[in-house]
């Protein structure tokens, strides 16, 4: 029944309309501005009309969806952090207290956050409790969960898009929280890319030279003993990811089959959309590079998307931050395209005419 639906989500997911996108570039180079010289702004625009299918469409409620589940390989001591803390920021984000909900608030965005994978019993009338397992069992072991396990995280996500779509949400982002995911995140990379872990461990939370090599070991031995199959992305995804990764491969699959937009965070919304893409190649066509992260491997991440991101701020939090932060940008490519005068309307001689 889940390998049923999977496949379903998988197929539903249509190509961009690339006549939508043509009527968005064309109604562009008739604005009051050189063709082109709203770069990004001018992309994105057109990018969001092949997603609708609408030349100026409209997005009205916009959520960020925050997965949260911990990783049994922290017991290898790969953070800086204890596991710990993941329960304790969730609650955190229950009480409007993080980045991520103080940047939601400037976008006018929802910050909806998900417990699918919490090693711990968290109880909040707002958390969203979709819970799969508590944590994943230590990848650097064995798998960190079963392909089923994996499946129903994935459908968690996009069940909880489908929801959202249903009560007037166009735009979604992605983000997450769990102590331990960028370790999951590099092997995710390393296994999909083919790149050696030097290149795509990170200092996460903020580990030192020693700790980092150590992190690295820890990597390459859990591609080792569970020798995942970089042919088979949800394999790689159930022996060497997290259950937050799951979820957000399932956000990412939800938006693209409900044609919105969903914006990417950071390195670990990074490896989740790497995973979506793999799985549905057309999903990627839906998604929208936030930003440009610290952490090592993101770029490589980005590259292996065909992701360019809009921002670069030295940021490395996630939670989603760099996602919503975005919105804003993204608010004003629509603006532009609904609301910015012709040559024609403004009465303004264009670069094509004779003087």
């Amino acid at each position: 029944m889940m390998l049923h639906r999977f496949t379903e989500l998988c197929a539903g997911i249509e190509p961009l309309d690339g006549e939508a996108e043509e009527q968005a570039r064309n109604h562009l180079d008739q604005l009051t501005k050189p063709p082109g010289s709203l770069g990004k702004l001018e992309a994105i625009a057109a990018q969001l009309a092949g997603m609708t299918g609408e030349a100026k469409p409209e997005f009205g409620k916009k959520a960020v969806i925050v997965m949260a589940g911990d990783h049994g390989v922290c017991e290898e001591g790969v953070s800086a952090f204890p596991a710990a803390v993941t329960p304790q920021m969730v609650m955190n984000f229950m009480a409007g207290g993080a980045a991520v909900n103080v940047l939601a608030r400037q976008a006018g965005a929802e910050v909806v956050c998900v417990d699918i994978g919490v090693n711990g019993d968290l109880e909040h009338p707002q958390l969203v409790s979709r819970k799969v397992r508590k944590g994943t069992a230590n990848m650097a072991k064995g798998p960190a969960m079963s392909r089923e396990e994996a499946l129903q995280a994935i459908l968690v996500g996009a069940d909880i898009v489908e929801q959202y779509v249903n009560d007037g949400y166009r735009m979604f982002a992605t983000g997450e929280m769990g102590i331990g995911n960028t370790t999951a995140s590099a092997a995710i990379l390393s296994v999909l890319s083919g790149m050696a872990p030097d290149r795509t461990v990170g200092r996460g939370t903020g580990i030192d030279d020693a700790k980092m090599a150590h992190k690295r070991e820890v990597v390459s031995k859990a591609i080792a003993v569970n020798r995942p199959n970089a042919a088979d992305a949800l394999d790689v995804l159930a022996k060497v990811g997290g259950l937050e990764i799951a979820g957000l491969v399932g956000v990412i699959l939800g938006a693209a089959k409900h044609r919105c937009p969903v914006v990417i965070d950071g390195f670990i919304s990074s490896a989740a959309a790497l995973v979506a893409a793999r799985l549905a190649p057309l999903s990627a066509g839906y998604m929208i590079g936030s930003h440009l992260s610290q952490e090592q491997g993101h770029e490589a991440l980005l590259d292996e998307l065909g992701l360019t991101p809009l921002l670069q701020l030295d940021m490395r939090l996630g939670e989603g931050t760099g996602a919503v932060l975005a919105f804003t940008l993204i608010d004003a490519a629509v603006k532009i395209m609904r609301e910015m005068a012709t040559f024609a309307s403004a009465g303004v001689s264009s670069g094509g005419e004779s003087q």
